[in-house]
């Protein structure tokens, strides 16, 4: 993993525009290919970022570029869309590289583990003709929670969330990039699993031809019997 803090300007080009003004940020240069752009707040969430499958170029600024006070010019192209992030550079405060080995993956808390594992053993809930390929499938940046063929014998892969917000969506849609490069599997689409999905996340996984399914953890678990409730 790469960080420098520099002050820089970003334009990001593709279906959308955006741009971020001069000023001092974080950026991060993951090894799965992904960038990102951080502030000194804002949480967690990037200001800007390319996903993976991307390349990074680093050039020399033009002359006018040069005249305006860029030393170096940063382009992240996406790998399978015209969709770039331009990073004006003008000063680096600090750079460093660090080898942070391969991640184990994230701990499941008790409640997705046990909608993981409930959800596999009634996977006929997400449609009819369903069937379980595996659990905790491995991909190279951790475990799909589940991965099933539908009743056509397609591939299908499901991350479950408790509460589904847009960091599940891009966790999914990166796992369904490295997925889809399988001969074996692809294609593949996705699904994602959760009690309660936030609209910003149904919007941005409409948008990725990821379908969206709301668990019911009571139904599933035999607690609440939807079929005998008057409502």
């Amino acid at each position: 993993m790469r960080l420098t803090i520099a002050r820089c300007s970003v334009d990001y080009i593709g279906r959308l525009r955006a741009h971020l003004p001069l000023a001092t940020r974080l950026l991060v240069v993951k090894a799965d290919g992904s960038v990102l752009v951080h502030s000194d707040g804002g949480s967690y969430k990037p200001l800007n970022w390319m996903s993976p499958p991307a390349t990074l170029r680093i050039s020399e600024p033009d002359e006018d570029a040069a005249a305006a006070g860029a030393i170096s010019i940063w382009t992240v192209q996406h790998a399978k869309s015209d969709d770039r992030l331009v990073i004006t550079i003008e000063e680096i405060l600090h750079e460093s590289s660090h080898d942070l080995g391969v991640d184990p993956g994230l701990i499941k808390d008790g409640v997705e583990a046990d909608l993981q594992r409930l959800l596999a053993a009634q996977i006929h809930t997400i449609g009819a003709g369903y069937s379980v390929v595996r659990r905790e499938y491995p991909t190279a940046i951790g475990p799909v929670d589940i991965l099933v063929r539908d009743q056509d014998g397609a591939t299908v892969a499901i991350e479950i969330k408790r509460r589904g917000d847009i960091d599940g969506v891009e966790q999914l849609t990166r796992y369904l990039e490295l997925l889809n490069r399988d001969p074996l599997l692809a294609p593949v689409r996705g699904i994602f699993a959760a009690q309660q999905i936030r609209p910003q996340a149904r919007v941005l996984a409409t948008d990725r031809g990821i379908d969206c399914v709301t668990l019911d953890y009571d139904a599933l678990r035999g607690v609440d019997d939807t079929h005998t409730r008057l409502f």
